[in-house]
């Protein structure tokens, strides 16, 4: 309240009497919080990029004399005061800090503007930045590398989705290639083991039952054409041993004695001595025998004649090549050389 042009007092609110023509109220000043929101102001970064920034300010008068008298208007004070300070602030730093540090610009603007606007009675609380545009081509290039980043993000994300699923997948085929292995495995020991028990039981039986040699020769003889007729066979390999297994199987056909044991060879001959090679048949045992007692029968018959005409008789008993009466006849061939195990 002025009182003939000069400050007189500061009235609170209620009753009060002023005096008509000497009083005066100069201002009525508001003593609750207020806020106050400026247009967007221009601002150059660092990096010479014009960003576009909207405050927001909080603030209370706490001297009512000192706002109305130190200043003429102080809401239009503190709204330059915030954009030369916004500029301070923001020109020292580069878009990408200004548009991660709004925290720090705040404090700085409130401590910068709270020590200019204290001598006005005014108190600065908060100060907020609504927003930060950079120019357009700078938000078109923001927004690239936002999506890149995304992309980047969801590419890696998607990889380790798929090197997770790989392992698992690589640790189920690992178990269950160990129980197919150990399955095999007790599979063939399984098998191997009743296999054996077959042939143990086999061979028992076989002992037990002292199997007829018969019997064995005539199975010997039922392989003998399986095994020679597969189409791949192209030449036949004998065992050395054939002409002894024919032998027990001709004794076994055709009975034990003097007519069925084999000639008996001089010792230390062989049959390449004899200047012939055994012949291997498979003719019936019997038949084979009556056709060599015949042969035997005939030679005789014919040695006997030739001996009656040439005056000397052919002795059966004789030694053969000698000749009658035991004159022995000399060779008339060349003379072989005696068998290695005659040396």
């Amino acid at each position: 309240v002025e009182r003939l042009g000069r400050y007189s007092k500061t009235m609170e609110a209620g009753l009060h009497l002023l005096i008509p023509f000497v009083d005066r109220v100069r201002a009525s000043v508001d003593l609750r919080e207020q806020v106050v929101s400026f247009p967007p102001q221009p601002v150059i970064t660092s990096d010479n990029l014009v960003v576009s920034i909207d405050t927001v300010i909080y603030f209370q008068v706490t001297e009512p004399k000192a706002a109305v008298y130190e200043i003429a208007n102080y809401i239009q004070g503190i709204e330059q005061l915030t954009v030369t300070t916004l500029r301070n602030v923001v020109g020292s730093m580069d878009l990408e800090q200004t548009l991660t540090s709004r925290d720090q610009i705040n404090g700085q603007l409130r401590g910068v503007l709270d020590e200019a606007t204290g001598r006005w009675g005014v108190r600065v609380n908060r100060v907020e930045l609504k927003s930060i545009d950079p120019p357009a081509s700078v938000q078109g290039s923001m927004e690239q590398q936002m999506r890149a980043e995304r992309d980047r993000r969801a590419a890696i994300l998607t990889a380790e989705g798929v090197k997770q699923s790989q392992i698992l997948t690589a640790e189920g085929e690992k178990q269950a290639a160990i129980l197919r292995a150990e399955g095999a495995a007790q599979a063939a020991i399984l098998t191997a083991e009743g296999e054996s028990r077959a042939i143990l039981q086999v061979f028992d039986a076989v002992h037990r039952g002292d199997a007829d040699p018969k019997l064995l020769a005539y199975q010997y003889l039922q392989m003998l054409p399986k095994v020679a007729a597969s189409p791949s066979n192209k030449m036949w390999f004998l065992p050395a041993e054939l002409s002894g297994a024919l032998g027990v199987v001709a004794k076994a056909f055709g009975g034990s004695g003097a007519d069925s044991e084999p000639s008996a060879r001089p010792a230390g001959t062989s049959p390449l001595d004899e200047g012939e090679l055994p012949e291997v048949t498979l003719t019936d045992p019997k038949v084979a025998l009556a056709e060599a007692r015949r042969e035997s029968a005939a030679a005789t018959a014919d040695a006997t004649s030739a001996g009656v005409f040439s005056g000397a008789p052919f002795d059966p008993s004789a030694e053969a090549g000698q000749r009658p009466g035991g004159s022995a006849v000399p060779p008339t061939g060349p003379v072989l050389p005696p068998a290695p195990d005659q040396v």
